[in-house]
């Protein structure tokens, strides 16, 4: 019965009405988020695709450091805090949620996520999150499947040094 039910998903998965659309698989992109910088690289066929700013937590501790794996992904994600549907204008969380796994949570808690608030973008204002403007992250969310890694760090280093540190870059 595993058998016929792994056969069915991989034949589903490259079957033109795989209903998810295309499905990156996760180790083909790596995030590198840089508190000092409040900057967003993304690494992908071996080299930084693209460097993009964000607003990151109001307090060095708010936004977490390490390496993550995203584990949840939302289109006009609901923010739960406030009952505030996707997609409203109100909404802070903006367009999209990619959310990980930092501080031992399920990729609900922190994420990086678009905004009702382009202005914030570049300052140290969250909670928590790494903001940026909902055209940026609409740009990446595509790029980025659950299971990709993403590394939270401050440093001075450059997103090329952090890449071949951790792996991404050859």
């Amino acid at each position: 019965m595993l058998r016929l039910l792994s056969a069915l998903l991989v034949l589903l998965s490259i079957s033109p009405i795989w209903p998810l659309g295309p499905n990156p698989l996760p180790g083909d992109a790596f995030v590198i988020v840089n508190k000092t910088t409040n900057q967003v690289a993304l690494i992908d066929d071996n080299r930084v695709q693209t460097v993009i700013s964000a607003a990151t937590g109001k307090n060095e501790d708010l936004t977490p450091e390490g390496f993550f794996t995203v584990t949840v992904k939302a289109v006009a994600p609901y923010y739960r805090k406030k009952d505030i549907p996707g997609g409203h204008p109100d909404n802070p969380l903006g367009s999209r949620w990619i959310g990980f796994d930092a501080a031992d949570t399920d990729g609900r808690i922190y994420g990086i996520h678009g905004t009702n608030d382009p202005s914030s973008i570049g300052k140290y204002i969250s909670q928590g999150c790494i903001r940026m403007q909902n055209e940026a992250v609409e740009s990446l969310y595509d790029y980025i499947p659950v299971g990709t890694r993403i590394l939270v760090t401050s440093t001075g280093k450059s997103f090329e040094e952090l890449g071949a540190e951790y792996g991404a870059l050859e």
